[in-house]
């Protein structure tokens, strides 16, 4: 049953990043200023390809669940780290830019990091067990650690922005995820658990997320971002597990050693994302100055840095006679 969760958890982990790849375009173009609020979900729910790439993560994030349904969180939340050298291939492709060898490596490494992380902490196999008291600690904590995140965006680099908002984004989701598998386990015994407001507590969560992750790709450093999200997103979720669902956390001093080398590989690598050249070519034209994007105009924002200002009429010169 475990194998069959693996191999679920891994179509899942190709079908999340087909659909956040699909969605930075449509994100990097949509109106408004750098970081957009909640109505620019309303956005991008009207663009097409957006939407397929909504179904894409919905059918990922389902088969996740379902994954979870079968197995222990220590155990699915490090397949989804496979998504990422999925994401910086097809946002690649879909911007019809180069893959450098730098961003590969460095996505291995955010890989082979996360995995080293993960496979420390044990697997328990206890149904896990929330109360609702609990769940809306929790929730309502990473949500206001979120909403500050999400005010302080405004006024750093797009790079940086990229990390922070992933990073409030990734939490999110993982608390989503946390709280999905005490949702998901009832629901094997029971199909009435679903109706919840465990559900609702996680399906706020999964929107909040969603947001702040949609404005992460709008930076256009979207391997950066990803990477992060895969980081902040199974960390979240094992600690779930690990220090409220009774999954537990490494034994040993050994094992816990090798859990911070792997966490700092997976951190450098993605230090090395965020600074990489590569970035969408129209974020980098719209939000590329550096400049907090709160002191720019909307006009100001879309027009390409490259363009050349044609002369006034007041600055030519006379056209009298004798010229």
């Amino acid at each position: 049953m475990i194998y069959v969760s693996v191999a679920i958890a891994l179509a899942g982990a190709f079908c999340l990043a087909l659909g956040s790849a699909l969605q930075e375009r449509d994100a990097v173009r949509a109106p408004g200023r750098g970081v957009a609020r909640m109505d620019f979900l309303v956005h991008l729910a009207q663009r097409p390809r957006w939407l397929i790439g909504t179904v894409a993560a919905g059918a990922g994030a389902t088969l996740h669940l379902i994954a979870l349904s079968g197995a222990p969180l220590t155990i699915i939340q490090p397949i989804g780290v496979t998504g990422l050298v999925f994401a910086i291939v097809l946002s690649a492709l879909f911007n019809r830019s180069r893959v450098r060898r730098s961003q590969i490596l460095a996505g291995v490494a955010v890989m082979v990091g996360l995995v080293g992380v993960l496979s420390l902490f044990p697997h328990g196999r206890d149904a896990p067990v929330m109360s609702d008291t609990t769940a809306m600690i929790l929730a309502g904590s990473v949500m206001a650690v979120g909403v500050v995140t999400y005010l302080c965006a405004h006024w750093v680099p797009p790079g940086l922005r990229a990390l922070l908002l992933a990073g409030a984004g990734g939490t999110a989701l993982g608390t989503t995820s946390g709280i999905a598998r005490v949702v998901a386990a009832q629901t094997v015994v029971d199909v009435a658990a679903v109706f919840s407001l465990l559900t609702l507590l996680a399906v706020a969560l999964a929107l909040f997320g969603g947001m702040l992750m949609q404005n992460a790709y709008r930076t256009g450093h979207f391997a950066a971002a990803y990477a992060m999200l895969l980081i902040a997103d199974p960390i979240t979720g094992v600690g779930i597990g690990s220090l409220l669902l009774g999954e537990g956390l490494p034994g040993t001093p050994l094992a816990q050693v090798l859990a911070a080398i792997s966490a700092v590989v997976a951190i450098v690598g993605t230090a090395v994302l965020a600074r990489a050249k590569t970035r969408n070519p129209e974020a980098a034209r719209r939000f590329g100055t550096g400049r907090p994007d709160t002191l720019l105009s909307p006009s100001v924002q879309e027009k390409p840095h490259d363009t050349v200002e044609r002369p006034s009429l007041s600055s030519r010169e006379p056209s009298g006679p004798g010229r």
